[in-house]
């Protein structure tokens, strides 16, 4: 009879002994009206916990108001996206010169500074003005 607990009904008050299989967990004796009682705020407290779980639809996020700032940064992303015509145009631009030729020979120049940078090789001196 080690195994035998004795504990207090939470429903009325009165000294029962718990079920072995339960022992720890039952909390009301196996009166009908304290089972229905234990029963009830069981329910209460699994409702309580899928109330505050997780909702099933996300919250609603507020809409931010663009001011002219947010519409230049967005500008200048889809301008980014197209990187081939950017790069060249960049390199037009610094070299002042809209040839191809002149746009093909400042380009293996740039290329050949940046894979040298990316070694280590650090033997270029920096340039003073933009080959024509």
């Amino acid at each position: 009879m080690a195994n035998k607990v004795q504990s207090k009904c939470l429903g009325c008050g009165d000294i029962f002994t718990v079920d072995v299989r339960n022992r720890g967990r039952q909390k009301y004796c196996p009166k009908r009206a304290c089972r229905a009682a234990g029963k009830a705020a069981r329910q209460r407290r699994r409702s309580h916990r899928r109330a505050r779980g997780v909702a099933l639809q996300d919250a609603l996020v507020s809409q931010v108001v663009e001011t002219p700032e947010d519409l230049a940064c967005r500008a200048l992303q889809d301008a980014l996206r197209c990187q081939g015509p950017v790069l060249i145009g960049l390199i037009a631009h610094l070299s002042d010169s809209a040839l191809q030729e002149d746009i093909a020979s400042t380009t293996r120049g740039l290329l050949q500074l940046g894979q040298d940078i990316l070694s280590g090789q650090t033997s270029h001196a920096p340039q003073t003005s933009a080959a024509p």
